[in-house]
């Protein structure tokens, strides 16, 4: 992900002439035409469920919790300069689940922590997001064995998976970032629908009677 800083539009007289309008409209002189054309302006009408919709997108608060390695990068992206993740504002920080609404798992899951981690959920605060950060957490990885848990998926709510092993700062600032998309329910489309790979799902269960035709004897 790249950021790029542009200059703010319009010369310094205008925003001279705005900061005196500001001033004049606290001050009291402001009337007539004058005074209605200065709200117009800064007048926002939205609906009640938008507003709070971008209250909470603005307003994620992670809880301080990490599994493995997964949990270096995501301190990177919390406490790092080069990835602030201030800017989008989630990066408050609680130790506490009664305090957070974001999980992020990362790392890999035992079996013995995965009824640990979901005590730590139902503690949460509603509405609540997880995001399952790299491989080992979203798939056991490359810790295929009888101790982990393959999928955190298997006792948790994922809303947002983050693949890498370990996945970058970036990666996860971007998952976040698509996590506050659905917060504000305006989904980005599915790579199937961005890239027309439509009838590449995959189905399981039993195979329907077409699917048995076509398959070989």
């Amino acid at each position: 992900m790249e950021v790029t800083r542009t200059k703010v539009a319009g010369s310094k007289e205008e925003f001279r002439a705005k900061q005196l309008s500001a001033q004049q409209m606290l001050r009291g002189d402001l009337d007539g035409m004058e005074l209605d054309e200065y709200v117009e302006k800064r007048l926002l009408l939205t609906k009640l469920d938008e507003a709070q919709s971008w209250a909470r997108k603005n307003a994620i608060w992670p809880l301080g919790f990490g599994l493995a390695c997964c949990a270096i990068e995501m301190i990177t992206v919390i406490g790092s300069p080069r990835n602030d993740l201030s800017r989008f504002g989630a990066e408050v920080i609680r130790f506490s689940p009664r305090q957070a609404d974001l999980l992020i798992l990362s790392g890999r899951v035992s079996i013995k922590m995965a009824p640990i981690i979901r005590r730590l959920y139902d503690q949460m605060l509603e509405p609540k997001w997880v995001i399952s950060m790299g491989a080992c957490a979203s798939s056991a990885g490359m810790f295929n064995n009888y101790a982990l848990v393959a999928g955190a998926d298997k006792f948790l709510t994922i809303d947002v998976y983050v693949p890498g092993c370990p996945p970058r700062p970036e990666a996860l600032m971007y998952g976040i970032l698509r996590l506050q998309d659905r917060i504000a329910k305006d989904p980005e489309l599915g790579w199937r629908e961005r890239y027309h790979a439509e009838g590449t799902e995959e189905f399981g269960g039993a195979a329907t009677s077409d699917q048995e035709a076509e398959s070989p004897a």
